[in-house]
This record gives structure tokens, sequence and C-alpha cells, in this order.
């Protein structure tokens, strides 16, 4: 999801893969480490998806790096090592407050043995010199982008939170709409970026999302809310909601884990996503409902962004337009945290 259901529903994904067949996602199939944190080719559809908060000497900022892989089952009888069996997508975002825009890039590709990849034993995925790679234990992620740069190590520092029940997560009433899905929060962030002319040393923290899947979302979906935070003092949220034509909830579901350890997984009536301030795209003339209040189980948590113009727009590679921003937030018995919340079929209907 993004990077929940991150199922980045694309209509150049969806032409490629629309008379495939693909394997269902099902329930009760266990997750296991490394296997699972590679590739899944078989699938239609998957991403490793980064989010996190950099504390900087000019300030916070917010970064998104994110890898997308789509199956085109149609080619899987070329014999030739150029056929476009697998395409690879990539979306990577730096949110600097004195810029006052997102800043980001996108690259798209084929598949092709040392240069384009997606390992199916451990997370090692790239598109050139872009990369997010796993090694045993720690990620490392490489960006040259337009305008901006990252480099950065990625240390985890809990357990993998898997989300839904134990990895299988629903997205809406039938059990066809869902995904595979585990979580990483509270990595530990160290290394260094690029904002227009200024290098910085940073530190802050991440969450990590990886999802494979076939079908996610039902016919009458519009889009989804996503929300991923790292809270202070070792917490973590997750929530979504799949919207429907008329903009009211299909499904949803949160995943809290407390302090402790202990982990919460909410009924799809027990979340609530309410906008509260709404933010008008000067480039689009999408409006975003930027400023969000997460009802979970009666308890309120509160969003606000970092900065209001993070829109990214990716229609020159995965077809789709969308608002992924770095936020803060308070909640109940004042907790407080950082994470990222991605708003998806506001402009128009993700078709996935």
């Amino acid at each position: 999801m993004p990077r929940i259901l991150r199922a980045i529903a694309f209509t150049a994904i969806a032409l490629l893969a629309g008379a495939a067949t693909f394997p269902p996602v099902v329930p009760g199939r266990a997750i296991t480490f490394p296997r699972d944190a590679g590739s899944h080719p078989e699938f239609r559809i998957e991403w490793w998806y980064v989010t996190g908060h950099l504390d900087t000497k000019r300030g916070p900022m917010g970064f998104q790096v994110t890898f997308f892989r789509a199956a085109n089952a149609e080619a899987q009888a070329n014999p030739s090592r150029f056929a476009a069996r697998q395409l690879l997508f990539a979306h990577a975002a730096l949110s600097d407050p004195s810029k006052g825009k997102l800043l980001h890039d996108q690259r798209s590709a084929r598949v092709l043995e040392g240069l384009v990849e997606a390992s199916t034993t451990d997370t090692d995925v790239r598109i050139d010199d872009w990369t997010l790679k796993r090694d045993a234990r720690d990620y490392t992620t490489h960006i040259e982008g337009e305008g901006f740069a990252l480099d950065l190590a990625l240390t985890p520092t809990q357990p993998v939170l898997l989300e839904g029940d134990r990895g299988f997560s629903r997205k809406g009433p039938s059990e066809s709409h869902a995904s595979y899905y585990y979580s990483e929060p509270q990595l530990a962030v160290r290394g260094r970026i690029v904002s227009g002319k200024d290098a910085l040393d940073v530190s802050g923290t991440a969450w990590l999302d990886h999802e494979w899947s076939s079908e996610m979302l039902a016919s009458d979906a519009l889009g989804w809310d996503w929300v991923g935070l790292n809270l202070d003092g070792g917490g973590a949220l997750m929530a979504f909601r799949i919207r429907g034509r008329d903009g009211a909830s299909l499904w949803s579901s949160a995943t809290l884990r407390t302090p402790d350890g202990s982990s919460l997984l909410s009924a799809p009536y027990e979340v609530r996503f309410r906008p509260r301030r709404t933010w008008s795209s000067p480039r689009t003339g999408t409006d975003y409902p930027v400023a969000m209040d997460v009802e979970i189980d009666g308890k309120l948590w509160r969003l606000d962004p970092l900065m209001d113009d993070q829109e990214l727009d990716a229609r020159a590679s995965t077809g789709t337009l969308y608002w992924e921003g770095a936020v803060r937030v308070e909640g109940p018995d004042g907790t407080t945290g950082h994470g990222y919340l991605e708003l998806t079929g506001y402009g128009e209907r993700l078709k996935f």
C-alpha cells in the first residue's frame, strides 16, 4: 500500500498484465526471510517502499524511495534476453521545506541482467545506478535524481511487522483483493543527501513496506489513503482505507505496535479517515486532503504535512498522479511521531 497497497495501479502496468494469469494471494502462507525480502516474479506486481524523516542542520526533511516490479506474462515465452518479461519502475523524492515543493524523479526499464534487476533471494533492486539493497540485515539506497540525491543506510531496530493476518492483507470485502505485506518500522537512518547545491549529513528514522500481489482493487474502488508512522518512544502505526467512487470507505484496516512490541489489528469498521484541510495543486488542479484525522478504535491521530506541496507526478513512468508526503502526528495520551501519508485516486481513478 502503499507502499499499502503499495500497489500502484498504473495504466501501463494494467495494460501489460491485463490478459495474463497470475497466482492468487491466499491466507495462511508463511512469510520467510531472507527469501521473501526478495522479488516474486510469478506475481503480477510488487513494490519495495521506503519513507523517512531526516534531521539536518537546515531542519527536518522527508524522503521516499520506491521500486516497483510488474510482470508481463505474455512475453515469458520469448527466448530473447531483451524480452520485456519483467518491468521495473522507481520513484524517488525529497521533501525539503526550503524548496517549497517536492523534489522528485522517476525511472522505468525492462529487466536486463547486470543493469536492471530484482533479486529473488533477498532485497536487491536496481535500475542502473538507482539501488535499494539489503546486506544480511541493513539496507542501503543510492539515488541520483533531478536536483537531489540520497545516499542512505537503514538499520532495523525492531522485528518485522506482518500486516493483516500474519502477512495476508485484505484490500476489500472479497479475499481475492489482497496482498502479502510486511513492514519494517523504526529503521535507524544515517547518511548524506544533496538538495540543490547543498550536501548535508543526515540521521533519522524510516519505514519500509514490501508487498506483492496479483489483484488488489475492486472494480468500484477509486483509490486509497495510507499512513505509516514511526512513533516517538518506539511505537509504530499503519492504517489505510480503500475509497469507493462515492468517497466512502470500501475497506479499511490498521496495525498498531506499542513500544513493548505488541500489535493490534483493527477491524474495518474501527478505522476512519476524516479530511481536516485540503490543498489544491497549482500544476494539476487536484485537491488533496493533506491534513487528516485518523480515528482508530475511538482514538484520534492528527496528521499535519511537513509542507503542502508534496504531489508526485509519475505519469511519465507509471501513469499515476498522487500525493506522497512527510507528516507529523499527534496521537492519544500525548503520543507524537513522524511518518508518511499517501493519497491516491484524487485526480483520477487508479486503473488497477
